[in-house]
């Protein structure tokens, strides 16, 4: 089954404004398959090939004698050297939609494109399906089951058990990224550093209670950390505390960029544990924060999100940043509306001068008003943000 990427509209626009356009994002987001379809003319070599690999490193004059433009690399990351090329090529033919590049390594990536590309590509981040991209292909899964089944295309595409697919993904990810990127031979207290946090997703990030429960320094867990956010496996939502003085809390919460990927590491091995999960309102907040994430992403933009939180506890899940204006956003699993659930909304309206309507998400099916915030099923999330 082919289900349109929302990203394609703005992908076929920066291809005509620049010469090149950098994709990034996790593995089997649907990078290539996007790069393929958008554009079936373009000539095409993976880096992951260790022969094409082979010729770029060695002769980088001879592969681009092989692949002419205009031409899609996959996973340049692999060879980094060959952008100092691209940028001769670029500037040497002064053309739009030269080159269309993918990689999956969001650090070394950002950094050798800044190098070499400054000016001359556009960059964009794909993550797996989006509720409403699902939606749109006519894919209807209730809260539970999307959860579970997370959001990978290969699993809708070719119809793949959940949880065998995110085992075989997570070793893939373990044997073939993180041996490469950490350098290490034994990679168990690794493994166990992740599954601790999917154990604590959308929760505050305490890394010096991880360190004690590991026995391994608060250092190597922040640098552990930011490998993971490098290879797109995580992601850390920063709290908002512009013009809030100093009572508010200022550690990030961490999520993880495919929830399925989450009940995986829990032990979930069917929708139903979803339910009986305590987790399941970090699993429902997850999927929500990542909907919004990916909203804002396919149109080209940064995300613009944060959180809330104060000394006194009161909290909101999601503040969206629109120019000087807020949208608190409160998610909740629940399946019933009740008024304790409009509390936290209800504290950032009154201190913040900034606030506009706000938004429940919920569980449940009634669409209504209630006391200025707007009360909404998760799966109409990507209106909040359009």
């Amino acid at each position: 089954m082919f289900i349109k990427r929302e990203i394609e509209k703005e992908l076929l626009s920066l291809m005509e404004d620049y010469p090149v356009v950098t994709i990034t994002g996790p593995r089997q987001s649907g990078k290539t398959t996007l790069a393929k379809t958008t554009f079936p003319g373009y000539n095409y070599c993976n880096l992951e090939n260790p022969e094409i690999r082979q010729l770029a490193e060695n002769d980088p004059n001879a592969f681009f004698t092989s692949f002419s433009q205009p031409l899609i690399i996959d996973e340049i990351q692999r060879v980094p050297q060959l952008l100092s090329f691209i940028q001769v090529i670029v500037d040497e033919k002064n053309k739009k939609g030269l080159f269309l590049l993918t990689g999956s390594h969001q650090q070394s990536l950002r950094e050798a494109v800044s190098q070499s590309l400054a000016g001359r590509t556009a960059l964009l981040r794909l993550l797996p399906f989006s509720i409403k991209e699902l939606l749109s292909a006519n894919i209807e899964l209730n809260r539970d089951k999307l959860i579970y089944t997370g959001f990978l295309p290969g699993i809708y595409d070719n119809k793949l058990n959940p949880t065998k697919a995110y085992r075989n993904y997570f070793q893939t990810y373990v044997e073939r990224d993180l041996r490469q990127l950490l350098q290490v031979k034994n990679l168990s207290n690794f493994e166990n550093f992740i599954r601790l946090l999917a154990g604590r997703v959308g929760q505050i990030l305490n890394l010096h209670a991880l360190s004690g429960d590991l026995g391994v320094s608060a250092t190597t867990l922040t640098h552990w950390l930011s490998v993971l956010e490098a290879s797109f496996l995580v992601f850390r939502l920063q709290p908002y505390f512009e013009n809030f003085g100093k009572r508010l809390v200022k550690s990030p919460k961490l999520y993880f960029t495919d929830v399925g990927l989450v009940c995986y590491l829990l032990g979930i091995e069917t929708p139903e544990q979803v339910t009986r999960d305590p987790l399941i309102g970090g699993l429902f907040e997850n999927m929500v924060v990542l909907e919004a994430v990916k909203t804002r992403l396919n149109k080209g933009f940064d995300p613009n999100l944060f959180y809330f939180r104060d000394n006194n506890k009161n909290e909101v899940d999601l503040i969206y940043k629109k120019q000087r204006m807020l949208t608190p956003v409160e998610i909740k699993s629940a399946m019933t509306f009740n008024e304790n659930l409009l509390k936290g909304i209800a504290y950032f309206q009154r201190t913040s001068n900034q606030a506009q309507k706000g938004y429940l998400v919920y569980s449940g099916d009634l669409t209504f008003e209630r006391d200025n915030v707007h009360v909404i099923n998760f799966k109409d999330v990507y209106k909040i943000l359009e």
